[in-house]
């Protein structure tokens, strides 16, 4: 029943400070009670008065009958299917109750050309951590952050051994790729599992991303973003630097762990709302590519969708194009923002 070792009662759980209380399940069993819900295991049970409860994430080993689902969803509870501690998310379950108000504002943001040059100048600012100078174009800053993701992978690379000759893989030849390679992939989907599970709860699109344009989960790979570097890199090149067998295993296992360590699940929504212009409430917790055909790129004002994947500080001519004519006027960064 995820760790239950310490808070037995729901009133001790941890709680966003609006009304948003994510609780985390895994190995039991889940019933209806009345106009409740309880949770089983051989521990006992635990009494969940569902009516204050927004959030349900069921991780593995988890059943849940069709009478505790009726009353989730006549309570407005939204239910999230998740790998174990959060690094995989599956499915959502949402009541119809849930307010639009999120995601009207993000599509509003992301369809006004300047409005989403400012959260996209923003999210870069949250990656950096300082001032980002207004008079950079958004190739220019794509320039910094491709300087600041090379010489995270150069440090990492130093302080653990393991040798970085660039991202490189082949998802038809998986094993064929290093071992840091597989470990960045399989950390960095665990942080896109965390990610997603937090844009699905709190009723944003991951499909309208700012700075990364023409996927389904392109909302999710932006936020992603602010913590890959500081959580994934560190994380993929220390155990690759370690002798074994299940690479990927034990880098979901680092990435859980570093997840609770790191407290993410306190920072995902008030980053999600900074970055977006929302004003960001503090919370409290408990505990790549997709298919044929389908084009990843970064969002350009001038350009539409640019070719992703690329260090943009080694980048000395005008974006490459993958396809997609841009919205809107044919304004410069300049005067978009």
């Amino acid at each position: 029943m995820g760790d239950l070792s310490g808070p037995r009662t729901f009133q001790e759980l941890p709680r966003f400070e609006r009304g948003w209380t994510f609780l985390y399940v895994q190995q039991a069993r889940i019933e209806r009670e009345e106009h409740g819900i309880v949770i089983l295991d051989e521990r006992g049970i635990v009494p969940v008065p569902v009516a204050i409860l927004s959030v349900l994430m069921l991780g593995p080993g988890t059943t849940v009958t069709h009478g505790a689902m009726e009353v989730l969803s006549e309570n407005g509870c939204s239910v999230l299917w998740m790998g174990e501690g959060g690094v995989r998310f599956y499915a959502a379950g949402h009541a119809d109750t849930e307010r639009a108000a999120n995601l009207q504002w993000q599509a509003k943001a992301w369809a006004d050309e300047k409005r989403r040059m400012e959260v996209i100048r923003r999210m870069y600012a949250m990656r950096f951590r300082e001032h980002v100078d207004p008079s950079l174009t958004l190739q220019q800053i794509r320039g910094r952050e491709g300087v600041r993701v090379r010489e995270a992978y150069a440090l990492a690379s130093r302080r653990t051994g393991v040798e970085w000759a660039g991202r490189s893989y082949d998802r038809g030849k998986w094993r064929n790729a290093d071992a840091v390679n597989r470990a960045l992939s399989a950390a960095n989907a665990c942080v896109y599992g965390l990610v997603h599970a937090a844009v699905a709860a709190t009723g944003f699109s991951p499909g309208l991303g700012f700075i990364h344009d023409g996927k389904r989960l392109a909302f999710v790979y932006d936020i992603a973003d602010l913590y890959k570097v500081e959580l994934a890199v560190p994380i993929a090149f220390e155990v690759a630097s370690q002798e074994g067998l299940d690479l990927e295993q034990r880098v979901r296992r680092a990435m859980r762990n570093a997840f609770y360590e790191e407290q993410l699940l306190t920072r995902l929504v008030p980053d999600i709302q900074r970055a977006l212009g929302l004003r960001a409430d503090p919370t409290r917790a408990l505990v790549h590519e997709d298919g044929e055909g389908l084009s990843l790129g970064l969002w350009d004002p001038e350009h539409g969708l640019v070719v992703a994947g690329r260090n943009w500080s080694e980048e000395t001519n005008r974006p490459a194009a993958v396809g997609v004519s841009p919205r809107g006027s044919n304004k410069s960064v300049d005067e978009a923002s």
